[in-house]
C-alpha cells in the first residue's frame, strides 16, 4: 500500500478485463519494436538526416538518441514494476502528476496512437503501390492498398493479442535480418569507397551538418511506440519482471542496430556519396545501392517487398496501442463506457478495436477525397501530429515518475532511478519538443504548405486544454467519476491494499480502482 493511500474511490462498477497471459517477453518486444518499425524508420527518417540534418554524423545522433531514450526509460519501468494498465502514460501520469494532468495526457495519448495507425496506412500504400508497379508491372490505386491494410489489421485486433504478437514476429524478423545483413555484407567487405569510417560515429558529429537540430529530431522519432510495452502489462506474463525487460531491451536494442545499420549502410556508399544520394530524387538507394553491390540485385526486390510487411507490422501495432488506450480511458467511464468491454471468449478490447478502425477509416478516406498523397500528405502530416503529441506526453510522464516516487513507496525511492533519471530523461524529451517545433516545416516537406499542417499545433493544444478542462469539470461536477481517473488497474502487479492482491472468481487477479493517492 502506498503512504499517500486515501482510500477507494467511491464507485467502481463492473470492470472487463482483457485476457491474462497471452503473450510472454518476447511477444511484447516483438509488439514495440513493431511500432519502432525499423526498417520504415530507417529507409525515411535515415536518408533525411544525411541530406539535410547532421550529414554521416547520423550514427551518431542515433547513439545520442539511444543514451537519452535510455535514461528516460529507467524511470518509466520503476514506475511500470509498480503500475500495471493497458492505459500506461495515462495512469502513470495520473499516479504522479494528478489525475486532471492525466486526463489531459491521456487524451494525447489517444490522439497521438489514433493518428498514427492511420499515418502507417499511408506509406504502407505508397510503397506497395510503387512496389507492385516497378515487380509486377500492375497499376492499382493506393486507395485499394490502404483498405486491404485496414481490413486485415481490422480481423487479426478482434483475436486474442497472441495471434497479433506471431504475425508481427514473422514479419518483424524478416525486416530485421535484410537490414542486418546487408551492413554485415559491408562490415564484411571492408566497406566502400572510404572503408569504416569512424566519423559518423563520433558523438560530436551528432550537432553537426547543415541542420543538426533536423537530424536528431529524426533520430528520436525513429524510436515512436518503444513505450507500448507498458500497454500489455494486463495482457503479459509476470507483468512486473517482462515490462520492465522488454522496454530496456526495445530501447537498448533497437537503438544499437539502429547505430549499426546507419553506420555501416554510410560505409558502404561513401561519406560524399551516401550525402549525395540522400539528397537525390531517389532517397531510398542510399539502402539499395549498397544492397545491390555488396548483395545483389535479388536482395533489392526483397527490400522492396519487406517495406510493405515492415511497415504493415507497424501499423498493426500502432492500431493495438489505439484500441488499449481507447478501452482504457472507456472502462472508467469517458468517452464511452462501451469501449471498456472485453471480447467474451478472446479477451481482446473488440468494440475500442471496431471504433480504431472506423477513425483510421475516416482520416484514410478524408486525405483520398481531398486529393493528398498518400506518403507526402497522410504518412507525413499525420506522424508529425502523432509525435508531436506523445512527446508532450513522454515528458509528462518523466517527471510523473519523480512526483510519484516522492509520496509513495519510499522502500523504493533511489537517488538515480527515481529521481535523476527521470529528471534528465524528462529534460532531454523536452528538448525534443523543442527540436520538433523548430524544424517541424522542414520535416513535413512539401505538405507544409497545407491547411493540416498548420492545424497540428492547435489540434495538440485543444486536445490537451480540453482534457485540462473535463478533469476539472469532473472534480467539480462529478467526484465519482474524477476518482476513477487513470486508477483502474491490474491489482496483482500494482499497487495493493493491505490485504494484498483480491483473486478473480477465474482464479486471476481483479482489476480495481488503484488506492495510491494523486
Amino acid at each position: 500500500m502506498s503512504n499517500g493511500s486515501t482510500g477507494a474511490p467511491r464507485s467502481t462498477g463492473e470492470v472487463q478485463r482483457l485476457k491474462a497471459d497471452s503473450v510472454g517477453l518476447v511477444g511484447v518486444v516483438f509488439m514495440a519494436v513493431a511500432t519502432a518499425a525499423p526498417i520504415t524508420a530507417m529507409t525515411g527518417n535515415l536518408p533525411i538526416a544525411v541530406g539535410f540534418g547532421n550529414g554521416t554524423g547520423a550514427p551518431a545522433g542515433y547513439l545520442f538518441a539511444t543514451v537519452v531514450l535510455t535514461v528516460f526509460s529507467v524511470g518509466y519501468v520503476a514506475m511500470a514494476k509498480r503500475i500495471t494498465a493497458a492505459g500506461a502514460f495515462y495512469g502513470y501520469i495520473s499516479h504522479g502528476l494528478g489525475r486532471i494532468a492525466g486526463m489531459a495526457s491521456g487524451m494525447l495519448a489517444v490522439l497521438a496512437y489514433v493518428v498514427f495507425e492511420a499515418s502507417i496506412v499511408g506509406v504502407f500504400s505508397y510503397f506497395a503501390k510503387t512496389t507492385v508497379l516497378d515487380q509486377l508491372g500492375v497499376d492499382l490505386p493506393w486507395t485499394l492498398y490502404a483498405a486491404g491494410m485496414l481490413a486485415v489489421t481490422a480481423v487479426l485486433a478482434h483475436f486474442d493479442i497472441n495471434l497479433t504478437a506471431k504475425a508481427l514476429g514473422v514479419m518483424l524478423v524478416a525486416e530485421i535480418a535484410v537490414l542486418f545483413a546487408v551492413a554485415t555484407a559491408v562490415l564484411v567487405a571492408g566497406g566502400g569507397p572510404d572503408g569504416i569510417p569512424v566519423e559518423p560515429v563520433n558523438p560530436k558529429n551528432a550537432f553537426t551538418g547543415t541542420s543538426a537540430g533536423l537530424g536528431l529530431f529524426f533520430a528520436f522519432w525513429s524510436w515512436v511506440g518503444f513505450e507500448s510495452t507498458a500497454m500489455y502489462g494486463e495482457e503479459s506474463r509476470d507483468p512486473k519482471r517482462v515490462i520492465p525487460k522488454a522496454t530496456l531491451i526495445s530501447v537498448v536494442g533497437v537503438g544499437l542496430f539502429y547505430i549499426y545499420v546507419s553506420w555501416m549502410t554510410i560505409a558502404g556508399n561513401g561519406l560524399a556519396g551516401s550525402v549525395k544520394l540522400s539528397a537525390s530524387s531517389s532517397p531510398l538507394d542510399l539502402f539499395f545501392a549498397p544492397t545491390d553491390h555488396f548483395i545483389g540485385a535479388w536482395a533489392v526486390d526483397a527490400f522492396q517487398w519487406l517495406l510493405l510487411t515492415g511497415s504493415f507490422a507497424c501499423g498493426m501495432a500502432f492500431h493495438q496501442c489505439a484500441a488499449r488506450y481507447l478501452y482504457a480511458i472507456g472502462r472508467e467511464g469517458f468517452l464511452h463506457p462501451a469501449l471498456g468491454r472485453t471480447h467474451r471468449r478472446h479477451g481482446s478490447p473488440y468494440v475500442a478495436s471496431v471504433v480504431q478502425t472506423a477513425v483510421a477509416v475516416l482520416l484514410v478516406a478524408g486525405f483520398a477525397l481531398t486529393g493528398q498523397d498518400p506518403y507526402l500528405h497522410l504518412y507525413t502530416l499525420l506522424a508529425i501530429l502523432g509525435t508531436m503529441a506523445i512527446l508532450i506526453v513522454q515528458t509528462l510522464c518523466s517527471f510523473a515518475v519523480i512526483g510519484y516516487f516522492r509520496r509513495n513507496h519510499p522502500e523504493d525511492r533511489h537517488w538515480f532511478r527515481t529521481f535523476l533519471a527521470p529528471l534528465l530523461g524528462g529534460i532531454g524529451m523536452t528538448a525534443v519538443v523543442v527540436l520538433l517545433v523548430l524544424n517541424m516545416e522542414t520535416a513535413a516537406g512539401a505538405a507544409a504548405d497545407s491547411v493540416f499542417f498548420k492545424l497540428i499545433p492547435w489540434i495538440v493544444g485543444a486536445v490537451f486544454f480540453g482534457g485540462l478542462a473535463l478533469g476539472l469539470w469532473l472534480r467539480a461536477k462529478a467526484p465519482e467519476r474524477y476518482d476513477l481517473i487513470g486508477r483502474i488497474v491490474l491489482e496483482d502487479a500494482t499497487e495493493r491494499t493491505d490485504d494484498g492482491p483480491h483473486p478473480g472468481t477465474d482464479g486471476n487477479p481483479d482489476l480495481s480502482p488503484s488506492t495510491a493517492s494523486a
